[in-house]
């Protein structure tokens, strides 16, 4: 599995943390070992374009998932199918902002964040409420097994 993590912001990260719960992810949802994603870190400049570009909306957001091959989660018997299974873009300014608000490190909402968008590109999604739970309920699952403690709340949906 790859999970390459680029730091193209302002704010310092552990790149090598925020790519181990990438792997951690993928292995837990049963994604095949020869999938590729791409983790880029924004300042709030260039995830605005992004957000007016790919949303329709002003201002940065705090994490945008791009899916490629449109991989599903595999089981332990049948892994999904190889593949690209696309990019996240994170912006640290805001998960500083979210971080603050939810009473947590700017570290744990990246991560809350990255976990969040990984779900996304797996093809999970919470517009609807029984989607949320679903979606909700899983990102704490694998963010509490990566830190092997209780995950910060989520400050937005």
């Amino acid at each position: 599995m790859s999970v390459e993590v680029n730091n193209e912001s302002a704010i310092a990260a552990d790149l090598d943390r925020i790519s181990a719960l990438g792997r951690s992810i993928l292995a837990a949802m049963f994604v095949h070992p020869e999938t590729d994603v791409s983790i880029i870190l924004l300042d709030e400049e260039p995830m605005s374009a992004l957000h007016v570009e790919w949303m329709d909306l002003e201002g940065p957001t705090d994490v945008m998932s791009f899916p490629m091959d449109e991989l599903r989660p595999g089981t332990s018997g049948a892994p999904s199918a190889a593949g690209m299974l696309g990019d996240i873009v994170i912006c640290p300014q805001v998960a500083t902002t979210q971080a603050a608000a939810g009473g947590h490190s700017v570290e744990d909402e990246i991560l809350l964040l990255t976990t969040h968008g990984m779900l996304h590109l797996l093809g999970f999604d919470h517009e609807e409420p029984d989607e949320k739970d679903v979606m909700f309920a899983l990102q704490r699952q694998l963010l509490e097994a990566f830190l092997g403690r209780p995950a910060p709340r989520e400050t937005t949906d």
